[in-house]
């Protein structure tokens, strides 16, 4: 997404002043509380958001009441509580979503999901979510170093292209799904 005219929220002052930087519109808002009129936005972006909020509803009620009829909204959340790991509690999730229960979300806010894709890096080594774990409880700014300047960038490198399939993909073994959604007209 261009940043350059485009409007953010956030509660972290320093992503803020990076986006206002950058020529972002950013403000200081949760996204239970967004500072915008009803029906404000072409396209609502989500990413890795609603699943570190307590109040999910309220989340999810304010990204509709911001939406236009017919916008989209972008979202990106992790699923499977079966897959729930030390490491979600350590980056502040509440919950992951059940498939069904992230389209019963969605129908209730009125967004239909178009299309989905896998996506994200979680490792597949339980002993590497191990290393990283520890590291992070136990050294986290060197932890944030390294995961920021090395493993993010060779993520980002060596991640496979998104393979975009209708509607909400939902087998087992996902970790974080990004899901393209129509709102109602």
């Amino acid at each position: 997404l261009p940043i350059a005219g485009t409007t953010f929220a956030d509660i972290s002052p320093p992503a803020l002043r990076e986006l206002r930087h950058h020529g972002g519109e950013a403000v200081h808002a949760s996204v239970t509380q967004l500072p915008f009129s009803d029906a404000s936005f072409d396209l609502v972006c989500a990413m890795d958001i609603v699943e570190h909020v307590e109040d999910d509803v309220a989340a999810f009620a304010e990204l509709a009441r911001v939406a236009k009829p017919g916008a989209t909204l972008l979202l990106s959340v992790p699923l499977h509580p079966s897959a729930w790991t030390p490491f979600d509690e350590v980056v502040g999730h509440y919950r992951r979503y059940r498939p069904d229960e992230l389209r019963e979300r969605l129908d209730g806010i009125g967004f239909h999901p178009e299309r989905s894709a896998v996506h994200g890096m979680q490792p597949k080594s339980s002993r590497l979510l191990d290393v990283g774990m520890w590291f992070l409880t136990h050294r986290r700014e060197r932890a944030m170093w390294w995961y920021n300047r090395v493993f993010m960038p060779l993520g980002l490198r060596f991640q496979k292209p998104l393979e975009w399939s209708d509607g909400l993909v939902a087998d087992d073994g996902i970790d974080t799904v990004l899901v393209i959604c129509r709102k109602f007209v």
